[in-house]
Parts: structure tokens; C-alpha cells; sequence
């Protein structure tokens, strides 16, 4: 199900066997109710924090591109308890950011959901996640990834078995042809007993002063997602998802309206692939 909406709000929980790699199943990202680090451009070795050294600046990480339209506004969650936990280092690399990074989420029924992220030299990042299901492991992988002043190179290894010959392997590569135009690639590796293949695809984004445009193309498909900030209390987004395997497509629309006196959010979503239509408003006290 598709749905969009602002950059403000965390990542959605993912279900078991979601994606948070465009064509990798079983790939786990941010546990429910935390954010990743800041994406800041990494300053080269021995250069100040703030100058870059070149005026295209680095253009963030692939995974990141579809994410500031990304946000689930309708996620139902199951009732249950959950517990987080969030653990800061003291290595500190930027103005806001600080490493090692551990967040964790476990629910009432002991599922587990954590990362371990943290910068090895001022250009090579590393990040560890696991995902269980209660008393089973269900994903699990390692990330690697080196920003230059102006691109961002990134390998992912998921749910490697030795003994199976099965895993996953994901390479990325998101280059700044100007401070508003990034122009990427990914190609998706998988193998398992019976079956092998690859897949690839083309990625653009373009970064305006108040809107972002994505556009994704590959032999699973098309997935293009428009964010556009109308000022500091709406935001807008919408979401196109096309299937070359299922021969469907599916349009999505939502909006983020902030009313920060009144301690009032509300958001909406439609979805016309499940002719679905949902809303709701948030209040903070205090």
C-alpha cells in the first residue's frame, strides 16, 4: 500500500519480510519510533566540518532518495506494549552526529528489532541490523558505505547462509551532477536454491527550494514520488508505484498539516489502488 507524506516523521515499523531496499525482500530498516543519523554530508579527512571543498555538494545515501514522501500515514498497528532503547557514543563527527549509534525495539511478544550504526573513518559508515520474530530470526544484515564529496557508494549483505548458498547482495551508487540534479543506479543480486537472478534500475532526484522529485526505473518497474512543502505547517506528497510482474499501478496522496499552537497534527492519505481513504489528528499535551 502506498502513502506519502513529510520528512518530519520517523520511518514506519516494518512488517516481517518487508522491503527497505527497492527490490530486496527481507531487508529490515529502522525499528518503530527512531530516526537514522543525520545524512550530512562526511567532510573530507582534516577539513573543517561545513566546507565541503566542492560546490556540488554529497547527495546522501540511494535508500534515502523516496523517503521524504515515504512515510506511511496509515500504519495500524497490532495493541501490544513496546519497549526502546537508544544508545549514543561519544565519537562525534559532525555538529549532529555522534557514534557508535544502537537503537533497539522490542515488543510484548519479545520481537526484536536493532541496529548498530557507526562511522569508521570520516568517509566509511557501517550498519549491522537484526530482526526476530519472537524466538526465530527472521533478517538480518550489514551495510557498508563510503561518501565522497559528491557521490555515496553503498554494498548491503542480507540474510547470507553459507550452507544454503542462499543471500542477498545490494549495490548502490548516487552521484551530484549539480547542487539540485543526483543521478543514481542500483543492481539487486539474489540466490537461493532453485533460483538466482538480478535486477536493476536508474534513479534521478531533483532537490528544488521547497520540493523534492524522485523517479525510479527498472526491470520490476516505475517509482516516482513528487514532496513539496507549501510552508511551515502543510506539507504534500505523492506517490506513483507501477509493476512490470503484476501489470499494476497505484497512485497515492497525502498531506501533513501542523498547527504547532495548538499542539495539532493532522494527516491524510488516499490510496486509489484500494480505493481506501484515511485520516486522523494527533494532540500534544504539555
Amino acid at each position: 500500500m502506498g502513502s506519502v507524506l513529510a520528512a518530519s516523521s520517523p520511518p514506519p515499523p516494518p512488517a516481517p519480510g518487508s522491503v527497505s531496499v527497492q527490490g530486496a525482500p527481507g531487508l529490515v530498516s529502522v525499528p518503530p519510533g527512531f530516526s537514522m543519523p543525520s545524512v550530512s554530508p562526511v567532510p573530507a579527512p582534516g577539513q573543517p566540518a561545513g566546507e565541503t571543498g566542492s560546490p556540488i555538494p554529497n547527495p546522501g545515501t540511494y535508500e534515502e532518495c523516496h523517503r521524504k514522501c515515504k512515510v506511511t500515514l496509515s500504519t495500524l498497528a497490532e495493541s501490544g506494549y513496546r519497549f526502546g532503547a537508544t544508545y549514543v557514543g561519544t565519537q562525534q563527527t559532525g555538529p549532529a552526529e555522534s557514534f557508535p549509534v544502537m537503537v533497539g525495539d522490542m515488543d510484548n511478544t519479545g520481537s526484536l528489532n536493532a541496529q548498530v550504526i557507526h562511522q569508521l573513518t570520516s568517509a566509511v559508515r557501517s550498519k549491522i541490523a537484526i530482526q526476530t520474530q519472537q524466538h526465530k530470526f527472521v533478517n538480518w544484515q550489514c551495510d557498508m558505505e563510503y561518501r565522497g564529496d559528491n557521490f555515496t557508494s553503498a554494498v548491503t549483505l542480507g540474510n547470507p547462509d553459507v550452507l544454503l548458498g542462499s543471500g542477498i547482495i545490494v549495490a548502490h551508487y548516487l552521484q551530484s551532477i549539480s547542487p539540485a540534479l543526483a543521478l543514481g543506479g542500483e543492481l539487486v543480486y539474489h540466490r537461493r536454491p532453485g533460483e538466482e537472478g538480478a535486477v536493476t534500475s536508474l534513479m534521478g532526484r531533483y532537490t528544488g527550494n521547497n520540493y523534492v522529485a524522485t523517479l525510479t526505473l527498472g526491470g520490476a518497474g516505475a517509482h516516482a514520488t513528487y514532496y513539496h512543502k507549501a510552508n511551515d505547517q502543510l506539507q504534500l506528497g505523492v506517490e506513483f508505484e507501477g509493476s512490470m510482474r503484476t501489470q499494476e499501478t497505484a497512485v497515492s496522496f497525502g498531506y501533513q498539516l501542523d498547527l504547532p499552537k495548538a499542539n495539532l497534527l493532522f494527516k491524510a492519505f488516499l490510496n486509489q489502488k484500494k480505493n481506501k481513504f484515511q485520516c486522523g489528528f494527533n494532540v500534544t499535551v504539555g
